[in-house]
């Protein structure tokens, strides 16, 4: 496979993107940028000289006029929450940076699918989709990707089965507003609550304390390590794989809403159709009342922070 991919951001989460990139087939090139000239170039000395190991790829530190003709842009620039900052300084900052980036970067790779991962990764989806001028099929938010990740681990350990044959996902925000639409929830073809009458033996699931380690993993990793990166990685190389596929895969993703379950002007995640030209269309996945209106909190909860941002 043949193609070009740019990583905006050579912190934690974009040069482990970029490494773990480097070891598969999925790009061909790799173009690295990063206010921090040192820092980048850093990465991909560190980077390149493992890739003797594998079919050659080209792998450079950059600027923006170099993201010409890239198929895939990854942004992930953006600063971690100091202490005593609050989660709307944190976005206002951020957004600040994407409000940089976007022009330049969209000036020279106007035609590329963008994914974008920098936190909060919803509001800053729904900044780009606002300000970049591209059309919404070609931007991709990581959204709950990684959420509906850490659900599968946790049932997978639950109940003993493969992750592949799990079906679950995280609706709505990357963030404390998600929810698991357990209506939804299958194994191997089986709703969750059913699984139990077919499979005796398992402890009952505790739905709650499932939500909660969905929640709040994130925060424990960043406690015990500092970082998270490895996950998310994995996440976004998987939608850049199903982005450079000859077909369309269904994931959960962050997209502009336009009327689905009655909710308009915010991005956040539900299933979605993906592939090679973006974001094809979204899945009406049908959901309970309840759940219908958990999303509705989601909604509510980010249009309240976008509400006092500056864009």
């Amino acid at each position: 496979m043949s193609s070009k991919i740019t990583i905006i951001g050579a912190g934690s989460v974009g040069s482990t993107i970029a490494y773990t990139l480097s070891g598969e087939d999925i790009a061909s090139e790799i173009v690295m940028i990063d206010i921090n000239k040192e820092k980048v170039e850093g990465e991909v000395m560190d980077i390149e000289q493992g890739t003797c190991f594998r079919d050659p790829v080209s792998i450079v530190a950059g600027e923006y006029e170099d993201a010409k003709d890239s198929d895939i842009v990854i942004i992930t620039s953006g600063i971690a929450r100091k202490p005593g900052q609050t989660r709307i300084e944190l976005t206002q900052t951020n957004v600040n940076i994407l409000k940089q980036i976007t022009p330049e970067i969209v000036k020279a790779a106007p035609k590329a699918l963008y994914i974008i991962v920098s936190n909060p990764v919803d509001i800053m989806t729904y900044v780009f989709t606002k300000i970049s001028g591209l059309p919404e099929n070609q931007i991709i938010g990581s959204g709950t990707i990684l959420d509906s990740a850490r659900l599968r681990c946790g049932l997978s350990e639950h109940f003993k089965v493969a992750q592949r044959n799990i079906h679950a996902y995280v609706f709505g925000e990357h963030g404390d507003t998600s929810f698991i639409p357990w209506s939804t929830a299958r194994i191997a073809g089986v709703n969750v609550d059913d699984y139990y009458e077919m499979m005796p033996g398992f402890e009952k699931l505790d739905k709650e304390a499932m939500l909660t380690y969905v929640q709040k993993s994130g925060g424990k990793i960043i406690a015990n390590k500092g970082a998270t990166f490895y996950a998310v990685t994995r996440g976004v190389c998987r939608l850049c794989s199903i982005l450079m596929s000859a077909s369309e895969s269904v994931t959960t993703v962050s997209s502009m809403m336009h009327g689905e379950y009655g909710i308009e002007d915010v991005c956040l995640s539900t299933l979605a159709l993906v592939g090679p030209k973006g974001i094809h269309s979204k899945i009406p996945m049908t959901l309970t009342e309840e759940e219908v209106e958990k999303l509705k909190i989601s909604a509510d909860a980010l249009k309240s922070v976008i509400a006092q941002i500056e864009l």
